[in-house]
């Protein structure tokens, strides 16, 4: 049977260590690590501690859930316990499953992240869908620039799921940046990437481009919210967006008015308590909106 020290747990459980020590003498099955890692998860008050535990498994021991399942009694050998063991300790300490994989899914495909992107979130694949049905509805093929690029998720999903799109992204971390390059790469699609500071890095450049549709995940968070212990190994340039979130948007839109661009759509992600504000801002500057589904708002020109 897996044992593990019980000083130690007992000293991990109170918070006086950061980790528990295991030892890796004896044999242990699939069925007695789920056990033992769920527990050791769910000390920590990670919600999804089971689920954690098995997409762990998938990964070391490159099988399927249904294979996991089916086969509880299957003997894990003591690389896999120390490989495991290892990635459980780092999500004991909170660090989101997507880091320590190194990967995360996005509407369907498989992306590259770090700890200098942020992680794709559910809620923002509203904003893809919303996006089809709208180039659906006007008929064009639109050239989509991506602002606040992150993993390059958007860009590269928009582009491979719209097709004769052409896609721009842009991202002020030279990091973040080789990880949507490195996805690029990965799904195959001819996305332009620039470094800088929202619409800045393309000012100066002379594109022969229509139909322009702004896609901006940029920062919205207060800087005075307190955010999860997750997202705390968030990059926290891609997370705070100033006293009410919203600073990044005023100065896109800003950037918008000024350009040499005739932007036809912005869809933006937002807290739903901030998009009265946002609204405001848009309009502002000649944006009214459009559509507004859970945190996404689609503003479009209105002259």
């Amino acid at each position: 049977m897996f044992k593990v020290n019980i000083l130690y747990n007992i000293l991990y459980t109170l918070g006086n260590i950061a980790t528990p020590v295991v030892c890796y003498n004896n044999p242990m099955n699939i069925n007695q690590w789920i056990k033992s890692a769920t527990k050791q998860l769910e000390l920590v008050s990670i919600a999804s501690a089971r689920i954690d535990c098995l997409i762990l498994l998938e990964d070391e021991l490159g099988r399927d859930r249904a294979w996991i399942l089916a086969n509880p009694d299957y003997e894990l050998n003591t690389n896999n316990i120390k490989n495991l063991q290892k990635n459980i300790n780092r999500r004991t300490n909170h660090e989101p499953i997507a880091y320590i994989r190194g990967k995360s899914e996005f509407f369907g495909r498989e992306f590259a992240v770090s700890a200098d992107t942020l992680q794709p979130r559910p809620e923002t694949e509203t904003l893809i869908s919303i996006l089809k049905t709208t180039c659906k509805e006007i008929n064009k093929h639109p050239t989509i620039i991506d602002i606040g690029t992150g993993s390059g998720c958007l860009a590269i999903t928009a582009m491979l799921e719209i097709p004769k799109s052409k896609a721009i992204a842009i991202d002020i971390s030279p990091e973040a940046l080789s990880i949507a390059k490195q996805n690029s790469k990965n799904l195959k699609a001819d996305v332009e990437f620039h470094q800088g500071n929202l619409l800045e890095p393309i000012s100066n450049i002379r594109y022969q481009i229509s139909n322009i549709v702004i896609m901006a995940n940029l920062p919205y968070v207060p800087d005075s919210h307190t955010i999860n212990q997750s997202a705390m190994h968030e990059p926290s340039i891609a997370i705070f967006g100033g006293a009410d979130g919203l600073d990044l948007y005023r100065e896109m839109f800003s950037q918008i008015s000024s350009s040499q661009y005739q932007v036809s759509f912005v869809f933006t992600e937002a807290l739903p308590p901030q998009h009265e504000e946002l609204a405001q801002i848009a309009s502002s500057h000649h944006f009214e909106i459009a559509k507004s589904e859970d945190f996404i708002q689609v503003f479009k020109r209105s002259y």
